[in-house]
């Protein structure tokens, strides 16, 4: 344990950091979110799982540094931010956590892409569950078009986020 002084100059014990330690509310991603989102998506993509674990770290410091009250401005620059993560040249793991991160920060601007991610197999099922999170009409609106155009394997899910959002669904089992 290090002696270190405090404002009024009492000695505090604190405990040691090791030399690498950097604490991740001072990572330079935080302070300036919406910049530093396509630096994070390359880290999540790396192949190397420790440098993927730290962006996807990161990435969760910043939605929830930029989703605190008062924070509009930054909020909405971030999503813009991360729409453009939802592009059909990132790999699924980065477009998976994007569309997580939007169901915390995003309204109806991110139902129109999120929707579309529907009909990715690997993504449908995230796809459909960050849908039943995003608040509105819009978004239920994508459900209930999502029902029609769904696969028969998929049908029974979206069914099932419909009814979490309070529509009766006629015809299908429920787990009830």
């Amino acid at each position: 344990m290090a002696k270190k002084k405090d404002q009024q100059g009492s000695a505090k014990t604190a405990e040691e950091k090791p030399a690498n330690y950097a604490d991740p509310a001072s990572t330079p991603e935080v302070g300036r979110p919406a910049r530093s989102i396509g630096g994070l998506a390359k880290k999540l993509a790396n192949a190397d799982p420790e440098t993927a674990q730290t962006g996807k770290r990161v990435l969760w410091q910043v939605v929830h540094t930029v989703g605190g009250p008062g924070n509009d401005r930054r909020k909405g620059r971030t999503v813009e931010e991360l729409l453009k993560l939802l592009d059909k040249s990132q790999p699924t793991v980065v477009k998976r956590e994007a569309i997580w991160a939007l169901s915390e920060l995003a309204g109806d601007e991110a139902v129109d892409p999120v929707a579309a991610l529907l009909a990715d197999e690997d993504l449908r099922e995230d796809a459909r569950m960050v849908l039943q999170r995003l608040p509105g009409d819009k978004s239920l609106a994508a459900h209930k078009a999502g029902l029609e155009a769904a696969p028969e394997e998929f049908y029974i899910n979206i069914a099932e986020s419909l009814r979490a959002r309070g529509v009766d669904v006629h015809g299908l089992p429920d787990e009830k």
